[in-house]
């Protein structure tokens, strides 16, 4: 499932559990219900709580991506395991937006 939180033009997706196709559309759903009402600058996408992602993940992040860039947004990955970094790098994800192993200070400003 997933957690919003909205803060300073930041919303960070608090991500959790398996990210599925019988999940992904929920999580997408929620996810975007609060880019259209925080209109962020900056889309954060916290992997650190998931456990399995199937090529469903890769379709959430990428569809988050377009909808971001379309507002001139930015979307960040943080905390991926390394077998989901992998799996994001081979699907070109790292090309299109930040993936970083931890969150930083900055972003819980």
């Amino acid at each position: 499932m997933v957690r919003c939180e909205a803060s300073n033009e930041v919303v960070t997706a608090y991500l959790c559990g398996e990210i599925d196709h019988h999940i992904a559309p929920k999580i997408r759903e929620d996810i975007d219900a609060n880019i259209q009402s925080y209109r962020p600058k900056l889309l954060i996408l916290d992997f650190s709580d998931v456990s399995f992602m199937d090529s469903s993940g890769i379709g959430l992040i990428m569809g988050r991506y377009r909808k971001m860039s379309l507002s001139k947004g930015k979307t960040e990955v943080v905390c991926p395991c390394a077998r989901m970094q992998k799996i994001m790098q081979m699907a070109g994800i790292d090309r299109l937006v930040e993936i970083r192993k931890e969150q930083t200070d900055e972003v819980n400003k």
